[in-house]
């Protein structure tokens, strides 16, 4: 066992617990290597949560559960019926509201003795600093590499600990990043990968059970941070695989060639989450796709529309007239012969990452009557198509 991850407590504990505190937490109380002095450094815990979605959910609830004193949660975003597949802080009837509001109802039903803290604001490198500095641990839920790197960016420069995780399909990562003590993010993940390349779960889809297996380790982790119990993940990083139920450990250590972070960068700049053929002559709108589709449908003009999705989500909804030929075979080179290069091909994918990968992959195989999609299928579906699902 490394000395480096056996840490001493973050946090001091807390006022002595109440009657009905020691009845709430008897549980914990009753392990040893807990005991009530474990329990007063929860209750005087101030952790913040990125995401009141799929592991912000089961973190969030765990968390009140186990008597962490001060949550902070950030989200500006509202409930959507897909989110409830695994999403469990959320309802039917929260549909449409915020789910920073959602979840704080949640919370309070389930610990009205933890204060939560909502904070309802797009977290980026004006904020992140500020917002931070009120908690002694962030625990991280983003969906996007462009958060994930700014979050751990902006922990390090404040010496806070984060405890990361990571869900897509049936495979899950948890690991816990501090530079006071060992690696951080960058050091797992030194460069992001190329926009559009992996997906998200909007994208990919999660298997919703997985959120709990991940949220929960998670929090597992936040607990012996708090209270310097047991041995953490740091250095460590665990995988579940749902689909066959394994678990597997890498070890990851402080790259030397890192430099010390001291300023917090444009995320989205460094991820290329928005890429520059987004806003060139290489777009196209969805109501110039509708008039090409229809010129097409009269024999007046000919091209192909092809779909970048993966299958899944080209059977949940697309449009019609599309030939669905994944990116992940045009960026491989491997469905190029299929496309030629003497017609005129539109792409599109959900909302524009993927078919801006494809677009500048095939530019740089001489395809020049090439286009994509602005805003993709979400777009056609908002502004034309509006019956079909999303």
């Amino acid at each position: 066992m490394s000395d480096v991850t056996l840490l001493a407590p973050l946090v001091e504990p807390g006022d002595e617990l109440t009657a009905a505190e020691l009845q709430r937490y008897s549980r914990h109380i009753l392990i040893p290597e807990m005991g009530i002095v474990g329990q007063r450094r929860l209750k005087n815990a101030r952790v913040l949560v990125i995401g009141a979605g799929g592991l912000g959910s089961p973190v969030l609830l765990y968390l009140a559960a186990a008597g962490v004193g001060t949550l902070g949660v950030i989200d500006n975003d509202t409930v959507d019926l897909s989110n409830l597949q695994r999403q469990i802080i959320h309802g039917v009837a929260d549909l449409g509201h915020s789910k920073l509001e959602s979840a704080a109802a949640a919370v309070a039903q389930l610990n009205p003795l933890v204060s939560i803290h909502r904070h309802d604001v797009w977290l980026d490198s004006a904020n992140a600093l500020d917002l931070f500095a009120q908690y002694d641990l962030i625990v991280d839920g983003a969906d996007n590499f462009a958060t994930r790197y700014l979050v751990s960016d902006a922990a390090a420069m404040l010496g806070k600990p984060c405890v990361w995780g990571s869900i897509l399909r049936f495979d899950g990562q948890v690991s816990l990043f501090w530079n006071e003590h060992g690696p951080t993010y960058r050091d797992l993940y030194p460069e992001a990968p190329p926009a559009g390349s992996v997906p998200n779960c909007a994208e990919g889809g999660v298997f919703g059970m997985l959120c709990g297996t991940i949220g929960s380790t998670m929090v597992a982790e936040a607990v012996k941070l708090i209270t310097g119990v047991g041995r953490t993940l740091l250095g460590r990083v665990v995988l579940f695989n749902a689909f066959d139920a394994s678990w597997r450990e890498l070890a990851i250590a402080r790259d030397p060639a890192n430099k010390p972070v001291t300023e917090l960068i444009d995320y989205d700049v460094f991820c290329e989450t928005m890429p520059a053929s987004n806003q060139v002559d290489d777009a196209i709108s969805v109501h110039e796709l509708a008039a090409m589709l229809e010129s097409r449908k009269r024999g007046a003009r000919d091209f192909d529309l092809i779909d970048v999705r993966e299958p899944g989500e080209f059977d949940i909804v697309h449009i019609a007239g599309a030939l669905l030929i994944p990116q992940g075979g045009i960026l491989s080179g491997e469905a190029l012969s299929s496309l030629s290069r003497d017609r005129d091909i539109v792409v599109h994918c959900k909302a524009g990452a993927r078919s801006a990968a494809v677009l500048a992959k095939l530019h740089s195989h001489g395809y020049d009557r090439v286009w994509q999609v602005e805003g993709g299928i979400d777009a056609w579906v908002r502004e034309i198509a509006t019956v079909l699902p999303t």
